[in-house]
């Protein structure tokens, strides 16, 4: 994190910097500055890292949930301006999700609200890196997604895949930019497998859509705008998985700053605290 800060510092050397802003995944204790823990970050339990920044630097820190950072970003200044209630979710390595009303994030009592990757759809579903079982993260994020081609691949879904081709014939080399790369070359079994996850996330938007009634879903992070494309394929499917009789006046919109939105939001936080 700090070589990544310092190559920052070193492209603008210019430029006053009074404060720096941090995201991370998991569960994050904004006020102590304390990462508590995050399923893809197993090394880091209790970890007082904004503390540790801004001792190392000399300049005040905030830390928040990259979910939550970049739902403020794009609520205030990128797809959701203009919207009182936005569910955000950022498709990644997992899945993070952030609830944003009135240009303010919904924290819970203690911090911890909006954790909604790790949300069950299958309790008999795999073990999730959280101790859970079947929860959505196992089945849209970029992680499954790879694992699912390579799974389907192993066992004899060949063909003419050119998922395959473009990884050189190494199965264990297919990553999700491969399958994404390769479905939009036209490959069937890369875009069944992309429809699969959107099947999934339908599943898991309808019970979003019921529980919150946001006025829009904006997905971010890597995969989103790769998810986007797979809009019509999700509302097809939220037919069947939502009973809130408004559901087709929720939008589902790409994030304006895309797989930067963490970043902007990290400044937000701190533009938050001078308007408040």
């Amino acid at each position: 994190m700090q070589d990544a800060i310092d190559a920052v510092m070193m492209q603008a050397p210019d430029k006053t910097v009074e404060a720096i802003g941090v995201c991370s995944p998991g569960w994050v204790d904004s006020q102590r500055g304390v990462l508590l823990s995050a399923a893809n970050l197993p090394c880091w339990r209790n970890f007082p890292l904004a503390q540790k920044i801004e001792k190392h630097y000399g300049l005040p820190t905030k830390l928040a949930n990259d979910a939550n950072a970049a739902a403020l970003a794009e609520a205030r200044w990128g797809a959701g301006k203009g919207f009182d209630g936005v569910f955000y979710v950022s498709l990644g390595t997992g899945i993070g999700t952030a609830l944003v009303l009135q240009r303010e994030i919904y924290q819970g009592r203690a911090g911890g609200a909006g954790e909604g990757g790790h949300m069950t759809i299958n309790f008999r579903g795999p073990l999730c890196g959280c101790g859970k079982r079947g929860c959505i993260e196992m089945y849209a994020s970029g992680t499954a997604i790879a694992k699912r081609a390579r799974s389907l691949l192993r066992h004899g879904r060949r063909g003419r895949s050119r998922m395959l081709k473009i990884a050189g014939g190494e199965v264990s080399a297919i990553t999700t930019e491969i399958v994404s790369r390769a479905a939009s070359s036209g490959d069937p079994l890369a875009k069944r497998i992309l429809e699969e996850a959107a099947e999934h996330l339908a599943i898991w938007l309808g019970g979003m859509i019921d529980l919150l009634e946001p006025e829009a879903i904006i997905l971010g992070g890597g995969l989103g705008r790769m998810m986007t494309s797979f809009r019509s394929h999700i509302r097809h499917n939220l037919d069947t998985w939502t009973v809130n009789p408004h559901w087709r006046d929720v939008r589902i919109v790409s994030a304006q700053y895309g797989p930067e939105s963490a970043l902007v939001g990290a400044a937000a936080q701190w533009f938050a605290q001078r308007e408040n």
